[in-house]
């Protein structure tokens, strides 16, 4: 189903030319982006900052109440309350952001262009966590309602003033 998705969607981008793309490191991101740059002729780059978020103690784990714990945080986090905490040795809602915002000041500056077109693969949790507020018309509540689903988009557009979305899954800013 992954393959189709990333063939199809390799299909929709078709149009608009990038430069390269960006993707996560785990090993699934990487094979839809190793997809995506083929079927687009494209260089890939891995990117650190947009692995998914790091669970700690909780990662690998399915049990009732490891699910329960998670989903304490992701509900704190959303609702603005204890984004200084994190599972045992994982990451905090700040570190999230934090890695998000350094890398899209990194894209700004090394693709200072207004016409560039750069493609980055990540995943639902990092983005859901990681993008409202850094892109100036999102908000955690829109972004609790619409966590990205797989090769959804999010087409953000940077000005001095700052990122704005375009686009977020199927809702259009334009």
């Amino acid at each position: 189903m992954g393959r189709q998705q990333a063939k199809a969607l390799s299909q929709k981008l078709a149009q608009t030319r990038f430069e390269h793309i960006y993707t996560s490191p785990i090993p699934r991101a990487v094979e839809t982006a190793q997809l995506l740059a083929e079927a687009l002729q494209l260089p890939l780059r891995l990117e650190p900052a947009l692995i998914e978020y790091d669970c700690g103690e909780l990662e690998g784990r399915s049990d009732p109440q490891s699910w329960e714990i998670h989903q304490q945080f992701v509900y704190d986090w959303f609702n603005g309350l204890q984004r200084d905490k994190c599972p045992p040795g994982g990451e905090t809602f700040y570190d999230i952001q934090t890695r998000m915002q350094a890398f899209l000041e990194t894209l700004a500056h090394s693709h200072p262009q207004k016409d560039s077109h750069l493609l980055c693969v990540s995943h639902g949790g990092t983005l859901a966590f990681g993008l409202p507020e850094l892109l100036q018309n999102i908000s955690f509540n829109f972004s609790r309602q619409n966590i990205p689903a797989h090769t959804d988009l999010i087409i953000a557009e940077y000005s001095p003033e700052g990122w704005l979305c375009a686009q977020w899954g199927q809702t259009s800013y334009k």
